[in-house]
């Protein structure tokens, strides 16, 4: 069933054996070439399309080659992990192809698709904890209750060795890549690509990209060993890590280029960016490293590669960030308009914003505010616009007519 390898260490021969052992299984995914990416930067820009991997992420890599390398005790016992979403689709799915029995803990609020998705992949799936880390004590009690076999979602060198395939296939699709950019949240991705390109491309550079709402790895490289960053909400789930693994640590650490932070608005553009002109369907997490490179063109050396790490989204949060998105990219426009409370005045604005080429989305008209004085009335509009410069046209526009205009 392939060619095992030592689980003590993590170098090119223990990807390479990892990539032997998948072959047949995981989905050797192409490189997209971005035009528009590569007009940003100046040079060429290619995308590793992890989202369309099997089980829609890279995480199958990881945790195929840790489940197989599993004793027949082991495997008998069967396994159990704890993932937002896609970690838990890539046990699934490895569990079903050896043949084991898995028990997948999700967050209570877990997407729905992902959790239908893990289930129609056969593991048994039990929602418990707010946050991962609750879910990955949940998981690790049934473990000790249970002997189930614990499957880490980053934590173990097998796992970076699977994730490290990805790198191995960036080096071969792109031989001169300068640099690469990889979405981190544990890291055993990140430092995957970065132990097979330090001895296939030693002189390209591999980034992390991290949300900057859930940015673990800076503070503790600075530190010298994993530290623990508080919880936050962030869209970008795939990637929410409060403490970089062990194992990872002791690969990236000595290998990483940098680690950059990514906000909210700049993984929402690149979501937007990815579906409008590349027609790819990525998750927030997996846009990071597009999302970096849209914050700054000229910091990275072409070729430049950009891992997708994942495309598993929720339709209702797709719907969110693509408006979030166009917020960022000055493609919408939602602000409190004061007028007079006068009969005429709420057509008056709106043929106003009609001539300027705006498609009104939303408006609400209310007269009931401690803000408000006699005689006037607030207006919440929601537009579309043709751009930053658009937008910022319309205001002006607005504020010339004599309009009070207050973003929102």
């Amino acid at each position: 069933m392939g060619t095992t390898y030592s689980p003590d260490w993590v170098d090119l021969a223990a990807i390479r054996a990892a990539a032997e052992l998948l072959d047949g299984i995981v989905r050797r995914t192409p490189l997209a070439n971005s035009r528009a990416l590569s007009d940003t930067v100046g040079g060429p820009v290619q995308l590793k399309c992890e989202n369309l991997q099997r089980t829609g992420s890279f995480k199958i890599r990881g945790a195929y080659v840790r489940m197989h390398a599993l004793t027949p005790e082991e495997r008998a016992a069967g396994v159990v992990a704890a993932s937002a979403g896609n970690h838990a689709q890539g046990v699934a799915l490895a569990a079903k192809l050896l043949g084991m029995a898995a028990t997948v803990f999700m967050p209570v609020r877990a997407a729905l698709p992902k959790v239908a998705a893990t289930r129609g992949y056969g593991a048994d799936v039990e929602l418990a904890g707010a946050a991962l880390e609750e879910t990955l004590a949940a998981a690790r009690e049934f473990a000790e209750r249970t002997g189930a076999h614990f499957i880490h979602p980053f934590d173990h060198p097998a796992v970076v060795a699977g994730q490290g395939t990805v790198g191995l296939e960036i080096c071969e699709q792109e031989p001169e890549v300068r640099t690469v950019l990889v979405p981190t949240g544990g890291g055993g991705l990140a430092a995957g690509v970065a132990a097979a390109m330090a001895e296939l491309a030693p002189a390209a550079r591999v980034v992390a990209v991290q949300a900057a709402e859930m940015a673990a790895w800076p503070e503790s490289l600075s530190a010298g060993r994993p530290v623990r960053t508080p919880a936050r909400p962030t869209i970008a789930d795939g990637i929410a890590v409060a403490e970089p693994g062990v194992a990872p640590f002791g690969v990236l650490s000595g290998l990483v280029g940098e680690v950059l932070t990514v906000s909210e608005d700049s993984m929402s553009r690149a979501l937007l960016h990815c579906l409008e002109r590349a027609k790819l369907v990525v998750e927030p997490a997996g846009a990071a490293g597009v999302a970096a490179l849209l914050d700054n063109p000229d910091r990275f050396e072409p070729p430049v590669v950009c891992v997708l790490s994942g495309g598993n989204v929720d339709p209702l949060l797709m719907l969110h960030v693509i408006q979030h998105g166009m917020a960022a990219a000055g493609r919408y426009l939602s602000a409190r308009v004061r007028l007079a409370d006068r009969p005429g005045a709420l057509a008056e604005l709106l043929a106003l914003v009609g001539e300027l080429g705006c498609n009104v989305l939303d408006v609400e008209h209310t007269r009931i505010s401690g803000a408000l004085a006699l005689g006037e009335v607030d207006v919440a509009l929601s537009a579309e616009t043709r751009g930053p410069r658009h937008r910022i046209e319309v205001l002006d526009a607005l504020r010339a007519s004599g309009h009070r205009v207050e973003l929102v």
